[in-house]
């Protein structure tokens, strides 16, 4: 084990780190059935790893009851964002765990539905009385056995209770917006029981989780934190040589570079079909090579052991400027920030220089046993949201639509006359539940072209949607080439005579082509047609939201004190190359 992956690594650096300039802020509380010594100052330092600033409370122990059903206990004091109920099988069982068949099968069926709702009543209540995200930690399946071989004969035996108690809360956290479940068994399954328990430290100090697992088991709660809190990355970088396959292409020719069915190159066709399947749920995928480009795009391209095809790659950079220039050009391309880039890469001397060039990028530290490539990828947290939309989905598809616009664009040489040509749509949508969690994770991810940066759960949109002052509509764009989906986005707060923006943000790949435009005049349009006499709204710099610093200017807003204000009763910028459909 390194020593930045050991627990006490965690406690030293948690004393050390700076996170005075971190915008990103939450709240996390942590609340069990046993000791979480270490708990705190790894998230901290985990959180600080992902440019978050946190805040932990983690209540005494096995006082997670009377936290929750009492409303003046220090957690709701705290006002958590994000609650992790981590609980202890045994601890939930009894004695039951050791003597499950002392009750009768209708008794153990009953003490079961009686453990579900005493747990699906603890979520609901936090849920209900701070609002906060709860993240229930699935109770672990007994490996023990009190009926040795026979245990499989009995009716609801004792893993029989325990899985039932999972599927019952499991159920439960469905119909909750602000409920998810970590997978507490997969991880025992990954790492081994007896690596991740140990009993010394459970009968010494009811330490649940061994020291070494601590950081490991931490990894598994930020996913849900990177997933709230949107910071999700978008795009993995690859390397070529010895990275997507093994051996150097120009010098080992097609035929001998490692990639199929011997034991190095089984290693790389994993990591490919790991990659494969991150690229089939939205994650875009780019290729940063020094290299001969004909070599290399040989081997993508004919080599009957490649996994990843030319269509999995949104952009491609296979030349021989250094690997920094060529994240910029690859960011610039795709239109996404540096900070959304994970970059993958088996020489260190690559790594050491892009992590000094470009201290944004994601650079993951690879081993030099290449074998461990597919399962240091899958390990990531890096990756996860709270929920897979249709354009995540298409994402892969709608970057190779744009690369055709940026290649359209290029052959017609003027932008104007390019826009006209593109037959640009833009359909005005009021949210719903099919745009809800699109809506949701556009306010939580868009950085670029948003003038509040205020983010919201599905819950928070929802409920704004449901209200009469309130208006949360969407825009869903499309063009020659393809469907862009849902890429825009305002929520504005209704009165009779003044409409106020709360939120107005438009994705960044869809950035200057006057879609931003067309929404902000249909919002107008409306507003006339309504007799309210003035639109205002904020704009709240941040260091990426640059792009829109002058949207409300160029469009003829007035600058009054801290709002850009428009009198309706205005003359507003015609936008004649883009088609408008409202939501009537």
């Amino acid at each position: 084990m390194k020593n930045d992956e050991k627990l006490s690594y965690f406690l030293n650096e948690s004393k050390i780190i700076n996170t005075e300039r971190l915008s990103k802020k939450v709240r996390i509380a942590i609340l069990g059935s046993f000791t979480f010594n270490g708990f705190e100052e790894t998230i901290r330092v985990k959180c600080f790893q992902n440019k978050i600033e946190s805040k932990t409370y983690v209540a005494d122990y096995n006082q997670y009851n009377q936290e929750i059903l009492k409303t003046d206990s220090k957690f709701y004091k705290f006002k958590p964002e994000i609650t992790f109920l981590i609980l202890d099988t045994r601890h939930i069982l009894g004695d039951l765990f050791f003597t499950p068949y002392s009750l009768s099968d209708e008794e153990r069926e009953k003490f079961t539905i009686e453990k579900v709702n005493e747990i699906n009543n603890l979520i609901r209540t936090v849920i209900a009385n701070s609002k906060s995200h709860i993240i229930f930690s699935e109770l672990q399946i007994p490996t023990y056995s009190p009926y040795g071989i026979n245990e499989k004969t009995k009716n609801i035996g004792l893993k029989q209770i325990v899985q039932k108690i999972n599927d019952g809360i499991k159920e439960e956290v469905e119909k909750q917006q602000l409920a998810a479940i970590c997978d507490f068994n997969e991880f025992i399954q990954r790492y081994g029981e007896n690596n991740v328990f140990n009993f010394k430290q459970f009968f010494s100090g009811d330490m649940k989780i061994s020291i070494e697992y601590i950081p490991r088991f931490i990894d598994e709660l930020m996913k849900f934190v990177i997933a709230i809190l949107g910071v999700t990355k978008k795009c993995i970088v690859v390397d070529l040589d010895n990275t997507l396959w093994g051996g150097i292409i120009g010098e080992d020719g097609f035929d001998k570079i490692n990639l199929g069915d011997e034991p190095i190159g089984r290693g790389f066709v994993e990591f490919q079909k790991r990659l494969l399947a991150l690229n089939q749920r939205g994650i875009i995928l780019a290729i940063n090579s020094r290299n001969n480009f004909e070599d290399a795009i040989k081997v993508i391209k004919e080599h009957p052991n490649m996994i990843l095809k030319e269509e999995n790659f949104s952009c491609m950079k296979i030349n021989w400027k250094d690997k920094a220039t060529n994240l910029r050009e690859i960011a610039r391309e795709l239109n996404i920030g540096l900070d959304s880039l994970v970059f993958f890469d088996d020489d260190p001397i690559n790594r050491e220089f892009v992590k000094e060039q470009l201290r944004e990028v994601f650079v993951v530290e690879l081993p030099t046993d290449s074998s461990q490539y597919a399962q240091i990828l899958t390990q990531m947290n890096v990756f996860e949201v709270q929920k897979i939309t249709e354009e995540d989905l298409k994402r892969r598809e709608m970057y190779s639509e744009q690369q055709k616009r940026t290649e359209f664009e290029n052959e017609v040489g003027d932008f104007d006359e390019f826009l006209k040509q593109m037959n640009i749509e833009v359909e005005i949508k009021k949210a719903d539940s099919f745009s809800i969690p699109r809506i949701s994770q556009l306010t939580l991810k868009t950085n670029q072209f948003n003038l509040t940066t205020k983010r919201y759960q599905e819950e928070d949109i929802e409920n704004l949607a449901n209200e009469s002052d309130r208006i949360v509509e969407c825009a869903k764009v499309s063009d020659k080439f393809g469907d862009n989906g849902i890429t825009g986005v305002y929520i504005v707060e209704k009165s009779d005579e003044e409409w106020i923006i709360d939120s107005f943000l438009l994705s960044c790949r869809i950035i200057g082509r006057g879609v931003e435009d067309v929404m902000i005049s249909q919002l107008i349009e409306r507003a006339r047609k309504e007799n309210v006499k003035r639109i205002k709204g904020k704009f709240i710099p941040t260091q990426k939201n640059k792009p829109a610093e002058n949207f409300y200017k160029e469009f003829g807003f007035t600058q009054e004190g801290n709002y850009w204000v428009f009198d309706v009763g205005n003359t507003m910028k015609k936008i004649e190359h883009i088609k408008v459909i409202n939501d009537e």
